[in-house]
C-alpha cells in the first residue's frame, strides 16, 4: 500500500490491548529495514571510494575531471548555507521524486547503461590490453561513482535542502555529457579496426561505440526530459511550500502569543472599572443614608 492511499485511508481506533505488542513488532522492523539499508549503503559507498581512488591514482582521469568533485562539493555546500538553507523540520531528507515502476525500470536501466557495462568495458580493456577503451571511459565512471557517492552521502543528511539535493545529479550529468562526447570522439574517429581484425575484435570495437552512444542518448535523455523539467521544478516547489507553512506557523505563533499577552490586561482593566463602579454606589448609598 502507498503512502498516499495510507493517509487517505480511514483511520480505525486501535485495540488498547494489542496496540504495545503492535508497536514493538513494528519498532523492530523498521530497526530490521533501517539496518539492513544503511548497511548495503556502507557497502556502496566503500566500493565507490575503492573506484574512486582507483581511477584517482592510475593517471587515466584528466586534471579537470579529478577537481570537478571538489569544486562541486565545495559549490553545494555554500549554495545549503547562504541561498538555500535547510529549514530542518526532519531529522532526514526526505524523498523529492517518487516514481512509479516504469521509472524504476528506468533508473535500472540507467545503472546498467551507466555503471555496470561502462565497468565491464573498462575491465574488458584492461584484459585485453586495450588501453584506448580504458582511457575513453574511466573519466565518465570516475565522475558517475562521486555522483553516486555524494547522493548517497547528502540524502542522510538534513543539512541539505531538497534544491540542493536536486543539483547534484544536474550538475554532475552537465560534465559528464561533456566527457561522454570525448567519448564518442574516441572510439568513432580516434581509433580504427584494423582490416584483418577478428570477429571477437569486431564485437568489441562495436560494443564499445554502441556504449557511448546509449550513454549519451540516456543521460541526455535523463538531464532534458526528466532533471529539469521535473525533477528540479518539484524540489523547489516542495522547499518554497515548506519554507511558506513555517513563516505561517511562525506568525501565527506569534499572533496567538500576542492575543495571549492582551487578555490578562483587559481581564485586569475590566476588574479595576468593576472596583471604581463598586466604589461609587458605596459612596452614593452612604450619601443617602446620612
Amino acid at each position: 500500500m502507498s503512502g498516499v492511499s495510507l493517509a487517505v485511508a480511514p483511520r480505525k481506533e486501535p485495540d488498547q490491548t494489542t496496540t504495545s505488542v503492535t508497536e514493538s513488532r513494528l519498532q523492530k522492523q523498521e530497526h530490521t529495514v533501517v539496518g539492513g539499508v544503511m548497511g548495503s549503503l556502507r557497502v556502496i559507498e566503500l566500493q565507490l571510494v575503492a573506484f574512486i581512488m582507483v581511477f584517482s591514482v592510475s593517471g587515466l582521469v584528466p586534471l579537470l575531471d579529478l577537481i570537478f568533485p571538489a569544486f562541486t562539493s565545495a559549490y553545494l555546500f555554500i549554495l545549503s548555507r547562504l541561498a538555500f538553507p535547510a529549514h530542518g523540520t526532519t531529522s532526514s531528507s526526505p524523498e523529492i521524486f517518487r516514481g512509479s515502476r516504469f521509472f524504476r525500470f528506468y533508473v535500472i536501466l540507467g545503472t546498467t547503461i551507466g555503471l555496470f557495462l561502462p565497468l565491464a568495458y573498462v575491465l574488458g580493456g584492461f584484459a585485453r590490453g586495450d588501453e584506448h577503451a580504458v582511457r575513453s571511459a574511466t573519466p565518465h565512471l570516475f565522475l558517475l561513482s562521486f555522483q553516486i557517492l555524494t547522493e548517497n552521502i547528502i540524502s542522510g543528511l538534513s543539512l541539505f535542502s531538497p534544491p540542493v539535493r536536486a543539483l547534484v545529479p544536474l550538475l554532475y550529468t552537465v560534465r559528464r555529457i561533456f566527457v561522454i562526447l570525448d567519448w564518442i570522439q574516441d572510439v568513432w574517429f580516434n581509433k580504427q579496426l584494423p582490416a584483418n581484425a577478428q570477429y571477437q575484435d569486431v564485437a568489441w570495437y562495436w560494443f564499445g561505440r554502441s556504449l557511448a552512444v546509449a550513454n549519451l542518448v540516456y543521460f541526455s535523455i535523463n538531464m532534458f526530459g526528466f532533471l529539469i523539467p521535473r525533477f528540479l521544478p518539484r524540489a523547489f516547489e516542495r522547499y518554497f511550500r515548506e519554507r511558506d507553512e513555517i513563516h505561517s506557523k511562525m506568525a501565527e505563533d506569534k499572533y496567538l502569543s500576542a492575543a495571549g499577552k492582551t487578555q490578562p490586561t483587559e481581564k485586569k482593566m475590566r476588574e479595576e472599572k468593576y472596583s471604581s463602579g463598586d466604589e461609587q454606589t458605596e459612596s452614593t448609598s452612604n450619601k443617602k443614608a446620612d
